[in-house]
Formats: C-alpha cells, sequence, structure tokens
C-alpha cells in the first residue's frame, strides 16, 4: 500500500535543508487519522521520510503538514516546508 516514499524537510533562512524529526511527522500522521481520511494511506518511516499511497496528493499534504507544524511551533515563521517524493 505505501509505495511512495516522500522526503519532507524543513527549509530554513539559509535555504539549508533538514529532515524533519519523525516525532513531528508521526504527530501529523495521527492527527489526520481522525481528522482527513485522504491521508490515512501515510506512514511515518524515518526523520525526513513518508511513505505514502497514490491516493495521497502532494498538493494538499505539503500545505496541510507545514499548517499543522505551525500551530504546533515546530515551523518559525520564516521557514517552509519541502514535501517531495523520492525516485524508488
Amino acid at each position: 500500500m505505501f509505495v511512495r516514499k516522500l522526503s519532507i524537510q524543513r527549509v530554513d533562512v539559509t535555504g539549508a535543508r533538514h529532515a524533519c524529526p519523525i516525532r513531528w511527522i508521526d504527530n501529523f500522521a495521527m492527527r489526520n487519522f481522525t481528522n482527513d481520511a485522504v491521508f490515512d494511506d501515510t506512514l511515518p518511516a524515518a526523520d525526513g521520510l513518508l511513505e505514502a499511497g497514490h491516493r495521497v496528493p502532494l498538493a494538499r499534504l505539503q500545505p496541510a503538514m507545514e499548517d499543522w507544524f505551525r500551530r504546533k511551533g515546530y515551523l518559525k515563521p520564516e521557514e517552509r516546508l519541502e514535501v517531495t517524493e523520492m525516485n524508488s
């Protein structure tokens, strides 16, 4: 089911990328298991790595994760989140 590997990176003000801790990714995934069915096909795998099924839309995932990370205080106002599909 989880055939896609997604890179989840925090981008700081200098443009440097940092793998988001798995605890951040897990916090988002657990919240969405109960609130938004479109993200049910996700599995936090490691720091900076989220596995996902084909029905998970990246165009919705990135802003939803960024919003959640900001509300939790994980991302500073000047930082952003980058979600990209990794080649297998």
